[in-house]
């Protein structure tokens, strides 16, 4: 039976965050594990640099400030559960964290973006699905008129149960 230890949840405050959550506590808890609950972002400095480091300390300040309220309201529900904020490219980032926090499994959302926007913004869960040496769980932003909206961790947990898998 496969049995996650350290789960890190890759979140970034986006529109998808508050189901990637759900999934990743749920996920933890199923497992009794330490979850890890990871905002990695990336600022890109303006042509000009005058101010940027003020405007650069706020973004830090913001995201520090948004990690710990979600921690907050996690830990209310689950108690083994640490935040972690790092700067960089999060493609890069989540994958190193995870193998320097040992986890074993990464949650994480992923926009579901096609043609033009994914040409020019990328897909970080694509990246990280490929750059990863532990599975990555990936749940998909619910999109209007999609079939298979999030229905929370239970389908993961019928799955992994219909697999033959301990949950």
């Amino acid at each position: 039976m496969v049995a996650f230890k350290q789960v890190l949840l890759a979140i970034d405050f986006e529109e998808t965050s508050p189901d990637v959550i759900e999934m990743g506590v749920e996920v933890a808890r199923r497992f009794d594990a330490q979850l890890i609950v990871l905002h990695a972002f990336c600022v890109y400095p303006p042509p000009y640099m005058e101010g940027f480091y003020l405007k650069l300390e706020k973004v830090l300040h913001d995201a520090r400030a948004t990690l710990d309220r979600t921690v907050t309201k996690i830990r209310e529900r689950y108690p083994k559960v640490e935040g972690v904020l790092v700067q960089g490219e999060p493609w890069e980032e989540i994958p190193r964290l995870a193998k320097k926090y040992g986890a074993d499994l990464i949650v994480m959302g992923t926009h579901g973006r096609r043609g033009l926007p994914r040409l020019f913004l990328g897909s970080v869960a694509e990246r990280v699905v490929r750059l990863s040496n532990v599975p990555v769980l990936t749940v998909a932003s619910p999109r209007e008129g999609h079939p298979h909206s999030v229905d929370g961790p239970s389908q993961v947990v019928r799955a992994a149960e219909d697999a033959g898998a301990e949950v």
